[in-house]
């Protein structure tokens, strides 16, 4: 992430600002600008949204969506894929998805692109398992590794092919290692 060098703003000013391309992001009151995404990280962006879907969307279990701004807690952010319960989808008049999403996801997805800091996407991990978020995912695609962040535990580190990536209740019948998801980079 890149901060946006400009005075501090609350969250509701923040809120009234255009959308950015790539995505700006609301962290304890200062603005960040996400890093532009790249090769690696948009194959694994849209292997892994469709990997959950075709287990939980048809069913109606929960939904995943990439890039989609998240308000709640005093931030405001926008993981690379968040997964929601199906009964937590907030939904406008019509019935429709809605387009705001003021809640925290239950699952968040994120994809270290080579400039970032981890520790500031871990800090957004964090804020959301703090807030309900089941279980949060940290990959660095040039490291072929995942930190697990499971919420009032550990973070589990996973680097071997073979190791099973360990997901939500919610999503319990995605079966997925390590070897299979690095091998989405692979064509």
């Amino acid at each position: 992430m890149i901060k946006t060098p400009t005075r501090r703003v609350s969250l509701e000013e923040f809120l009234q600002l255009p959308e950015t391309e790539p995505a700006s992001e609301y962290i304890n009151s200062e603005i960040f600008h996400k890093p532009m995404p790249q090769g690696k990280h948009s194959r694994l962006q849209l292997q892994l949204a469709n990997a959950v879907n075709n287990v939980v969307e048809a069913p109606k279990i929960a939904l995943a969506l990439p890039e989609l701004r998240c308000t709640f807690g005093g931030y405001s952010i926008v993981p690379d894929v968040a997964v929601f319960a199906w009964q937590r989808i907030p939904v406008d008049d019509k019935g429709n998805i809605a387009n705001a999403f003021n809640t925290y996801p239950d699952w968040i997805i994120e994809i270290l692109s080579p400039e970032q800091s981890t520790t500031k996407v871990t800090r957004k991990i964090l804020h959301c398992l703090n807030h309900g978020t089941s279980l949060g995912w940290l990959i660095d695609p040039e490291e072929s590794g995942i930190l697990v962040y499971p919420p009032h535990q550990q973070p589990i580190f996973l680097e071997n092919e073979s190791d099973i990536l360990p997901v939500p209740d919610l999503v319990k019948d995605l079966h997925l290692t390590l070897g299979q998801l690095f091998a989405w980079l692979k064509l």
